[in-house]
């Protein structure tokens, strides 16, 4: 048992540290937007994010050893199911569950929330556990279908597209986009400025990416970005690319002109820091930004532009387009030269 009780040590110190990472969304613009500016309104959206963080906070603690490793230790099979046993309790959000079962038998938690509990917990330890076949190259079959684009910086685009989608950002600006589509289908007529509103929150939460548009690409990143035949302004152009793929098509459903105005703008802010203090990033994590002020700051212009466009006319689009055009030239003759990803 002793040789057990070290094992189930070493998980839970790795499970720690693990969950550590999550407190990247303390520097999260929507977290910090909606903590200062929606308040008490903000209940959906703190629904949303606990729903996002709750599939991999869900992950299954026994996957932090290797199988190839796991399978050479010296424990009888008896050992090997008792380690499969208690290795769930490892994760917090068993014990949660558990808590709300007991709840519910005390009728203070309906059933269906422990329902809701239980199902996305099992559904984020079972994909943790999902082996991908060989042939799929480690990452998922929809990865693979990523769109191809006209010109040399294609492939720098999906990469950079799928770097967007291995965040949690993402995820809480789909889950809104795809509200609001079903509130359009199925729910009463509302004000245009509503869905101008929910188009805002949607860039918002995808906007911290923009605070540090290099932070997913590695310690490596810039010295592999110098062996390429690009200037620094198609690097940029290419992260660029990528993010106003992601937030055209998310704002369909709303005000998807004065959503580019906005995503156009979140950009143009968010090329300094990147460039001059770019921040290393974590996949399937919240991003997190250069500064609360900074993000903050974001958050206010991305308002600005996304209502001029929405309440003036899309020809503000024009000056928009043109102050994330200046920026992209300004700082893409440093990214080579100035930032680093390190």
């Amino acid at each position: 048992m002793a040789r057990l009780a070290a094992i189930l040590k070493a998980l839970a110190r790795a499970f720690r540290r693990d969950w550590r990472s999550f407190g990247s969304l303390g520097a999260n613009n929507l977290l910090w937007v909606t903590v200062l500016l929606l308040q008490k309104a903000g209940v959906f959206i703190y629904l949303i994010v606990g729903l996002v963080m709750l599939v991999p906070m869900s992950a299954d603690p026994l996957r932090k050893i290797p199988p190839s490793r796991l399978a050479v230790w010296p424990l009888s099979r008896r050992q090997r199911w008792l380690l499969r046993a208690v290795s769930p309790w490892i994760n917090p959000i068993a014990w949660l569950v558990a808590a709300l079962a007991v709840w519910s038998l005390r009728g203070r938690v309906s059933a269906g929330v422990v329902a809701l509990a239980a199902g996305l917990f099992a559904a984020g330890f079972a994909l943790s556990s999902v082996t991908l076949p060989r042939g799929f190259g480690g990452a998922l079959w929809a990865w693979r279908r990523v769109p191809h684009f006209p010109g040399r910086l294609d492939q720098l685009i999906r990469k950079n597209l799928r770097e967007i989608l291995a965040t949690l950002d993402f995820y809480c600006a789909l889950l809104l986009a795809l509200s609001l589509a079903l509130y359009r289908l199925l729910g009463p007529p509302l004000p245009a400025e509503a869905f101008l509103a929910i188009t805002l929150l949607i860039v918002l939460a995808l906007s911290t990416y923009t605070l540090s548009l290099f932070g997913l690409d590695g310690a490596g990143g810039l010295s592999r970005y110098r062996l390429l035949p690009l200037a620094g302004w198609q690097l940029l152009a290419a992260k660029d690319a990528a993010f106003l793929a992601v937030a055209v098509v998310l704002t369909l459903p709303g005000a998807p002109l004065a959503g580019l105005a906005a995503a156009l703008i979140v950009l143009a802010i968010g090329h300094a820091p990147s460039v001059d203090r770019p921040t290393p990033q974590i996949r399937w994590r919240f991003t997190n930004g250069s500064s609360i002020t900074y993000g903050l700051y974001q958050a206010i212009m991305m308002a600005v532009a996304g209502a001029a466009v929405f309440f003036k006319g899309p020809w503000l689009l024009i000056p928009c387009a043109a102050i994330w055009a200046a920026t992209v030239w300004w700082y893409g003759r440093r990214t080579l030269d100035g930032g680093s990803t390190e």
